[in-house]
């Protein structure tokens, strides 16, 4: 039988994907891909009488031998964005060479491409991978994914941070976003992936159903505390110099600055309504996430 492939199971958006399709008795025909042979997670995908198969996206051959006999990829973008590129370029061109039939590739919303943009070192290889995608002759579903909404602590700050400071301090301005939580994102990949044919060689981006800026979710926050919170957007400069005062590592401050800009600059502003239209109905409120992180 003809297997349906999930990557980055060892992460929450893969490990999403497969617990939604179990959670639909959809389980015969799945495989899953992580690069530990041993180890209690390995062992416990054998346990569950899932098709384990082991390979790293940097090894071309091991992707090969581990696509072997797979219909349909769900590939989960690497998290590494130094090395992604050529890892992505092994995952396609394996893909390819053993046979596999579908890709569904994990990417990222945007209004805007090139090497001007101050998120080129994160989307160039999104959209190079979609070109190999395209090119490959296989069929595909690219998925645009919107940033997270689980990463709301990430920008506005963890909970102790927020109780000492009462200021969510971020270069965003008043730029909107279409954050999306990412159990909605594993849903609805789930829903595909059960049934991919009518979303053969499609783009669908995956923005959730409310689209705010971090002043408003900073008055949503303020409810949720029952304290009232100050939204504060600095220059990068100033955001920069300021994290660094505290200690902040360097990548982190980058990666911050960065996605923050981009939302600052409309680049998260999506409105489509892929997902909605996928899960049959709107996305997680924004509040609920609120409540469960920092309530």
């Amino acid at each position: 039988m003809r297997e349906t492939l999930i990557t980055g199971v060892t992460g929450q958006l893969g490990r999403g994907v497969l617990e939604a399709l179990q959670a639909r008795n959809v389980t015969d025909s799945l495989a899953v891909l992580t690069r530990h042979p041993e180890g209690d997670t390995t062992e416990g995908f054998r346990e569950q009488q899932l098709d384990v198969r082991i390979a790293d996206y940097a090894d071309r051959a091991a992707l090969e031998k581990a696509f072997a006999g797979i219909a349909v990829l769900y590939f989960v973008s690497s998290s590494d964005i130094e090395h992604r590129l050529p890892q992505h370029e092994n995952v396609v061109a394996a893909a390819r060479a053993a046979g596999v039939e579908h890709i569904l590739y994990t990417s990222s919303v945007r209004k805007t491409e090139g090497p001007e943009t101050v998120l080129h070192p994160v989307i160039e290889a999104h959209r190079q991978t979609e070109e190999w995608i395209r090119e490959s002759g296989l069929t595909y579903t690219i998925l645009r994914h919107n940033l997270y909404a689980d990463l709301l602590p990430f920008f506005m700050g963890a909970p102790e941070q927020l109780l000492n400071t009462d200021t969510v301090y971020l270069p965003a301005g008043a730029g909107r976003v279409a954050l999306v939580p990412r159990d909605d994102l594993a849903e609805a990949a789930a829903t595909i992936l059960a049934d991919p044919a009518p979303y053969r060689n499609r783009i669908l981006e995956f923005n959730g159903s409310e689209n705010v800026t971090f002043g408003e979710l900073t008055e949503q926050l303020s409810g949720v505390l029952g304290r009232e919170l100050d939204y504060v957007s600095p220059s990068r400069e100033e955001f920069r110099e300021t994290l660094r005062g505290h200690g902040v590592p360097d990548g982190a401050i980058w990666m911050t600055d960065v996605f923050a800009t981009g939302i600052a600059d409309g680049e998260f502003s999506g409105s489509t309504t892929d997902l909605e239209k996928v899960l049959g109905r709107r996305s997680r409120p924004l509040r609920s996430l609120l409540h469960e992180v920092y309530g």
